[in-house]
């Protein structure tokens, strides 16, 4: 018997007491609709529509790559360029195994080879060691970069197989946008162990110059090239985005028709492959180095290059190369044509304002002549020194006006009285004994200036110089300017103003334009016209076949107007460098304001200055622009303007430009002579175009105590007269040691004032006064290069 004291033993530890306690958490079928909860089905419709987003692009991508293997004839010739990167490889027996490799005759065929074997057109272009220009702009048009080391090379530089240019030339592709690139490594010993470890040698000191994906190919005999030429068959080639939205082509054939009309005009003709996009007969066209043009007709010529010709018939005679048939030509509608307007014509009435009558400037002008001449009435035995403190109502109605002139009419020496002439000479010394015994600290300043009113202007000069060779240094303060001594600072800082705070003052984007914004083109908003602008594009190029020529095709473009000049220069630049015409998007040939991100090449070491000439190189276009350049303030609507392109860090480059629509690239180039090819300065990208862009030119005035009591300081040299205090006196001033002020007054006739201070102010510190004036371009005189070159021989 237990009675109530019963054991009571711990329970089983275990998941589920029993098999229908496992299925307790679990909800009913018929009560699963009421449970859900609606923000899950919400989440659920948004990952759906993810995933169905992900899988509509993967489709697009397979069904574009599947497009571009059927029509893999269709497509034109890649283009193969093989860049040395030293002048120890031999390229021209490179390029001459590749024909080989590609066509039985192994002779290069105009416009391109066509080979039967590997199912691929190439058009193989030599890069020349040493020409900058040639070969940036083969990189622009390449769809492969090969580039050629050779084994036995020996550099001064760091990794033995490349040398300065070729270092140099690798920074400008990489700023350009490299394609898909290679590297065929030459010159390999015959012994296959020595052949490995010099190759695995090479490619350990290349491949952090090249992308992650680029691959290394032995390139001395025939199975080594064949199996090259395989894969990059096989290849999907990539290229720099901003290529693919423009579309272009590199003219393999230079000709000119001189027009009957005028003498210096021609009609020029271009023949070659549309590349990337379709071309519209009604789109403006750009020439690489002259400008912007219509077209007068587009002919569409028999491919002389075809892949799928019967054995035998795989090379054109050179008489079918001269006379090409035309298959079809296009001519643009007036009424659909993109009319070629580069600048805006301004109205002169525009800004018409109310102008005086005659008879109201008649009476003005009376009005100031009788103020001007009114004699001013001095007490009886008033000499010249006093005269000059007594002050009339009318000089206080009009000092503000009439700088300069007092409005004083004293009466001549002849009639004072000898007599009176001694009374006012010993009031004169009177004056100046009560001025110099007076113990006031203002007094005492004012006397002290007196003494310093007998110094020459050379002699002001070399205190000034003294007095800034101890107190400041120019790198700390490049904004520092010296106030003229010769010229009122009124005048000559004239445009300039004061601002409270850099960052949240305002300043009006269209107050005081300068006449070259009356020419220029702007938008009200950029971003939406860019979007409507390309799908416009687009639109044309699916929709408009019969203004449209698609890519790939053989055509022979009729540009009209270029001037004769120019057209002879390109004739003769074809033989050493691809020449590139690019088709315009809509408003394009427009002039506007543009801003670059720029930073200085690394291996330019010349100082760049604000509004010195330099040649833009942006995607396939040329010109010639005067850049300012200036910070990049996030934090606020204004940016300061910079005198130098600082190395080491981007700045905002702004230039009169012909519109362009980004992402593009940007090689800035410095021409130090005719004799001497252009240097690369700087690199960068197109940022926006916007002509209200607020740019700030800083100038800092400086001066220097002479008298410090605590807060209240008399300053010297800002100035040189009162007037210009009384102009500058609502500007804050601030010292170099962190105090800040205001001007009071102005002491003496030398352009000394008297400022309070938030603190106290030390001897040694110095007091500057920040100015600020809108700042902008410089118009180019001449636009293009080749245009330059030209006029200039």
């Amino acid at each position: 018997m237990g009675g109530s004291r019963v054991q009571v033993n711990k329970q089983h530890k275990t998941r589920f007491a029993s098999k229908s306690s496992r299925n307790v958490h679990k909800i009913p079928s018929n009560d699963k609709a009421k449970s859900v909860r609606p923000e899950r089905n919400v989440i659920k419709g948004a990952r759906n529509a993810r995933l169905q987003r992900n899988k509509m692009a993967r489709e697009q991508k397979k069904a574009a790559l599947l497009k571009e293997k059927r029509e893999g004839s269709k497509a034109p010739p890649r283009v193969i360029v093989l860049f040395g990167l030293s002048a120890s490889p031999d390229l021209c027996s490179l390029e001459q195994d590749i024909l080989t490799l590609l066509s039985a005759e192994g002779t290069s065929v105009f416009p391109a080879v066509a080979s039967s074997e590997f199912k691929l057109r190439a058009t193989v272009l030599k890069a020349p060691h040493g020409d900058l220009l040639a070969c940036m702009e083969m990189a622009k048009v390449a769809d492969l970069i090969a580039f050629v080391a050779s084994a036995s090379a020996s550099s001064e530089e760091d990794c033995p197989y490349i040398d300065r240019f070729g270092y140099h030339c690798l920074s400008v592709f990489r700023a350009i946008g490299l394609p898909s690139t290679a590297v065929l490594i030459r010159d390999l010993p015959s012994e296959l162990k020595r052949k490995q470890d010099l190759k695995k040698s090479c490619i350990s000191s290349l491949s952090s110059e090249f992308p992650e994906g680029c691959k290394f190919y032995s390139a001395d005999t025939r199975e080594e090239l064949h199996k090259f030429m395989w894969l990059f068959k096989e290849q999907r080639l990539t290229s720099p985005h901003w290529r693919n939205q423009r579309p272009y082509v590199m003219a393999q054939k230079v000709d000119f028709v001189a027009d009957e009309s005028t003498t210096d005009k021609c009609t020029l003709l271009l023949t070659g492959y549309v590349r990337a996009r379709g071309l519209s007969i009604n789109q403006l066209v750009h020439v690489s180095g002259i400008g912007d043009f219509q077209f007068s007709k587009i002919e569409l010529l028999k491919d002389p290059c075809c892949l799928n010709l019967r054995k035998g018939d795989d090379l054109m005679e050179s008489d079918d190369i001269t006379d090409t048939q035309v298959v079809c030509f296009l001519t643009p509608d007036p009424l659909k044509q993109d009319p070629l307007i580069v600048e805006n014509v301004p109205d002169p009435l525009a800004g018409e304002q109310t102008w005086p009558t005659e008879a109201e400037m008649a009476e003005a002008e009376r009005d100031h002549k009788e103020k001007k001449k009114k004699p001013k009435t001095l007490p009886h035995g008033t000499s010249g020194y006093q005269a000059a403190w007594i002050v009339n109502d009318s000089d206080s109605e009009h000092s503000e006006t009439e700088e300069g002139d007092d409005g004083m009419v004293l009466d001549n020496g002849e009639d004072v009285l000898p007599n009176q002439r001694e009374k006012d000479d010993f009031a004169v010394d009177e004056d100046q004994t009560s001025i110099s015994m007076n113990s006031d600290e203002e007094t005492d300043t004012e006397s002290v200036f007196m003494e310093t009113e007998k110094l020459t202007t050379e002699q002001i000069e070399d205190d000034i110089k003294k007095i800034k060779a101890a107190h400041a240094e120019d790198k700390e303060f490049p904004d520092e300017v010296d106030t003229p001594l010769d010229v009122p600072a009124r005048k000559r800082f004239a445009k300039y103003r004061g601002l409270k705070s850099f960052r949240t003052s305002s300043w009006d984007p269209k107050e005081s334009l300068p006449p070259e914004y009356a020419r220029i083109f702007a938008f009200d908003n950029f971003n939406r016209t860019q979007k409507h602008v390309l799908a416009k594009a687009q639109d044309m190029e699916r929709n408009n076949a019969t203004e449209c020529i698609v890519a790939g095709s053989y055509v022979r473009l009729h540009i009209s107007c270029v001037p004769i000049a120019a057209a002879n220069k390109l004739c003769m630049l074809v033989k050493t460098m691809p020449v590139i015409t690019c088709g315009l998007l809509q408003h394009e040939s427009k002039i506007s304001v543009l801003h670059f991100s720029v930073k200085k090449h690394d291996s330019y070491t010349a100082p760049i200055k604000s509004k010195e000439e330099l040649l833009f190189h942006v995607g396939f276009r040329q010109f010639v622009a005067r850049p300012i350049f200036s910070s990049d303030n996030i934090t606020s609507d204004k940016h300061k303007m910079e005198r130098f392109l600082h190395a080491g860090r981007f700045s905002i480059a702004s230039v009169y430009a012909p519109i362009s629509f980004p992402p593009l690239p940007l090689i800035a180039m410095k021409t130090n002579g005719e004799a001497t090819s252009p240097a690369v300065a700087a690199i960068g990208s197109l940022r926006c175009i916007d002509p209200d862009r607020i740019i700030l030119k800083k100038i800092i005035l400086t001066g220097y105590p002479l008298r410090v009591s605590k807060m209240k300081a008399s300053i010297r040299y800002m100035f040189h007269t009162p007037e210009d205090v009384r102009w500058f006196k609502p500007v804050e001033v601030w010292t170099k040691l962190g105090r800040r002020g205001r001007v009071k007054e102005p002491l003496g006739t030398h352009g000394a004032m008297k400022c309070v201070f938030n603190g106290v102010l030390q001897q040694h510190d110095t007091v500057c006064m920040s100015l600020f004036k809108r700042a902008y371009p410089s118009w180019p005189k001449n636009c293009y290069p080749l245009q330059l070159a030209v006029g200039n021989p």
